[in-house]
């Protein structure tokens, strides 16, 4: 009887962690090199690769610490695959939930990314697209911040009103957001409405305070001056809701809800407003914008307009990079809107008992 001896197939040697090439993580995968390559840079070509295989090559190399060469990456294709993302401030709040949208699609698609901070400074604002360019960054996104100019390079403003040459604006529904919120507070009867209005250097507060007033004249809906404060600091603490919410109630005007600029003024609102003896939402609701990731978990939990702020940031990245791999000769969006939700929590009520509607 005779029996068939098979060789074994040649095994390829256990590299120490941290030492593997991206052709033996390959051939300790059976796929060829170009196909690892296209997974562990997310080259937009790994797209036709099977999400099974890619997850494979991805496990491979948390297994064998294989990282890539980003330098050499960067040499071969003569790019930096960076982008440059300016914000007036890092904190809880807009920017947080932007940034956490752009930095999952960057990071996605193979992209590094550097982030500054500007504080509103007219300095900065003028430096830091420059400064980011020298730098080598194939893009700009800019997050509640004015871009004056253009700019040699792909960008995109996330609550950018200004029509610049090269920049693509993604800008909310602010009529729709004002209409969700003036049609809840009307719904449950409030007639003497308190307004805190963003501040001057916002890139939303103007737009959004006009939106207000266009859809307060449609609903009928009375703006009363002396019941407007508009923020002035570029704190991002609760701070600056409460100071000017102190101010209103030391005026003495009567209102029995107040419609925040956004949702961390409304929060330092609602502590002004506790200590001068009101309730929330018994003696004056209190309406938030953004919806903010501690919105919810307020007491009482905050009604606002939810803007998608994180998908917002997803948008802005994809936008940019579909702009930095097309020709630049191509037509690109000028104008990319979303839509707000209104959500409802605990902080708003009637305003008088005997509403039927409540």
């Amino acid at each position: 009887m005779t029996r068939s001896i098979r060789e074994p197939a040649p095994r390829v040697p256990s590299p120490r962690a941290g030492s593997i090439s991206l052709k033996e993580l390959a051939a300790r995968l059976g796929l060829s090199s170009a196909t690892v390559s296209l997974v562990i840079n997310r080259s937009p070509g790994a797209k036709s690769i099977p999400p099974g295989t890619q997850e494979r090559v991805r496990e491979a190399a948390r297994e064998f610490n294989y990282r890539p060469n980003l330098m050499a990456r960067s040499l071969r294709q003569k790019r930096s695959f960076t982008i440059g993302v300016m914000v007036p401030e890092v904190s809880e709040g807009y920017a947080a939930l932007v940034l956490s949208g752009i930095e999952d699609h960057l990071l996605q698609e193979g992209f590094f990314y550097f982030v500054v901070s500007h504080r509103h400074r007219a300095d900065l604002l003028e430096e830091y697209p420059a400064l980011l360019q020298q730098r080598a960054v194939e893009g700009l996104i800019a997050v509640d911040t004015i871009l004056k100019d253009s700019h040699a390079i792909p960008a995109v403003a996330i609550s950018g009103h200004h029509d610049v040459p090269g920049v693509t604006r993604i800008i909310l529904n602010h009529n729709l957001a004002a209409q969700h919120a003036l049609q809840h507070l009307q719904r449950l009867g409030h007639t003497r409405i308190a307004f805190i209005k963003g501040q001057s250097f916002s890139s939303d507060t103007e737009i959004r305070w006009n939106a207000l007033h266009s859809v307060a004249k449609q609903l009928g809906t009375a703006i009363h001056e002396p019941l407007t404060v508009q923020l002035d600091s570029d704190s991002p603490s609760p701070e600056v809701g409460y100071a000017v919410t102190r101010r209103l109630l030391n005026r003495g005007e009567v209102f029995t809800a107040l419609l925040a600029f956004n949702d961390i003024s409304a929060i330092g609102a609602i502590q002004a407003l506790r200590e001068s003896g009101k309730r929330v939402p018994e003696d004056i609701s209190v309406v938030g914008f953004d919806d903010i990731q501690s919105a919810a978990y307020q007491n009482p939990g905050l009604t606002t307009v939810r803007q998608p702020l994180r998908q917002m940031g997803v948008i802005a990245a994809e936008t940019l990079l579909a702009r930095i791999n097309s020709s630049r000769k191509e037509p690109y969006p000028k104008e990319i809107i979303v839509e707000p939700e209104f959500i409802v929590r605990n902080s708003t009520a009637c305003a008088k008992p005997d509403i039927s509607d409540c």
